[in-house]
C-alpha cells in the first residue's frame, strides 16, 4: 500500500526540518528515524493485511485485493512479512539509540511495535473499536515529529508539537477516507470503526476538519518563517480531495481522495519541514 507511505516520511521531514533550524540537525540520525518510520509502516501494512484476512474481514472487503484475504498467499508467510519488517525497525531504531546515547527511546520503539500489531491483531483489536485515529494522530503525527527531534538533540520548543500535531491530522484524514470507503463492509463485517459508529455524513465532516487543520500552522508561523508561504500550495491536493469526499458516491472516487490526501501529507511535511529550517 504505497499511499500510506507518506505517512511515514512526512512527520521525519518536519522533525529534521526543526532539528536543522534548532543547530542539531544530523544527516544519520534523521535518515535512521525515516527508516524506522517507513519500516515500521510497511511491517503494521503486512499486519493488517494477516490480521484482517484471518479473520474473516477481508471476505467483504471492496477496495484493491489484500494477499490474505485474497489467498494469494499462505497467511503464514504474510505474518512472516510483518515480523520481518518490525524486526527491520528495531535494528534501525537500536542504531539511532546507539548513535544518539537516548536510551529511553527503547521503549517508545517497544510501544510503536505494540500498537502497530494492535491495531487488527489480538483478540480485541482498538482499530475495531474506533481508536485507531487517534492512535495514528499520536504516532504519526506527534511521537515521530517529535521523536525526530529528540532524537537529535535534548531542546525542546513549540514548534515540534504544533507541527506534530499538523502531520497528525494529515494522517488522521487518510484513515477516516479509508474507513469512509469501508462503511458498509466494516458494518457487515462487525468492524465497529469511528466511521461505522458515527456514520456516513460525520465521518466526511471528520474528513474535511483533519484537512482543514494542519493549515494552521502556516497561519500561525507565517510571520516567523517566510518558507511557511510554500506550504499553501499544499491546497492545490487538498481542496479537490475536500470537494470530492463531500460529494463522492462510489469507492472509486474516495480511492482517489486517498491518493491526493496522501499526497497533500507529503508535501506538507516536505514544505513545512524546509520552511523551518530555511
Amino acid at each position: 500500500r504505497l499511499r500510506t507511505l507518506p505517512l511515514a516520511i512526512a512527520p521525519v521531514a518536519v522533525g529534521a526540518g526543526i532539528a536543522h533550524m534548532l543547530q542539531a540537525f544530523s544527516l544519520t540520525l534523521s535518515l535512521l528515524a525515516l527508516a524506522v518510520a517507513l519500516l515500521l509502516q510497511i511491517g503494521v501494512n503486512y499486519a493488517n493485511d494477516y490480521s484482517d484476512g484471518v479473520r474473516g474481514t477481508d471476505a467483504f472487503r471492496v477496495g484493491p485485493a489484500r494477499l490474505t484475504g485474497s489467498g494469494r498467499v499462505n497467511p503464514k508467510h504474510v505474518l512472516t512479512l510483518a515480523l520481518v519488517f518490525f524486526g527491520l525497525a528495531a535494528v534501525a531504531g537500536l542504531a539511532a539509540v546507539v548513535i544518539s546515547g537516548r536510551w529511553w527511546f527503547l521503549a517508545v520503539g517497544v510501544v510503536a511495535i505494540i500498537a502497530a500489531w494492535f491495531y487488527t491483531g489480538g483478540k480485541r483489536p482498538y482499530g475495531y473499536a474506533g481508536l485507531g485515529e487517534l492512535v495514528v494522530f499520536v504516532f504519526f503525527g506527534i511521537v515521530a515529529t517529535v521523536g525526530t527531534v529528540w532524537l537529535q538533540t535534548e531542546i525542546s520548543n513549540q514548534e515540534m508539537w504544533v507541527a506534530g500535531a499538523g502531520v497528525g491530522f494529515f494522517a488522521v484524514a487518510v484513515l477516516v477516507v479509508n474507513n469512509l470507503r469501508d462503511i458498509p463492509t466494516d458494518r457487515a463485517a462487525g468492524k465497529r470503526t469511528l466511521a461505522v459508529r458515527i456514520g456516513e455524513r460525520w465521518t466526511r465532516v471528520l474528513y474535511v476538519v483533519c484537512m482543514v487543520l494542519p493549515f494552521a500552522v502556516p497561519l500561525l508561523y507565517g510571520w516567523a518563517y517566510s518558507g511557511m508561504l510554500l506550504v499553501w500550495f499544499v491546497l492545490a491536493a487538498a481542496i479537490p480531495a475536500i470537494i470530492i469526499t463531500l460529494t463522492a458516491r462510489t469507492a472509486r472516487e474516495l480511492i482517489i481522495v486517498l491518493q491526493l490526501t496522501s499526497f497533500a501529507a507529503l508535501g506538507y511535511g516536505l514544505l513545512l519541514g524546509a520552511a523551518f529550517a530555511f
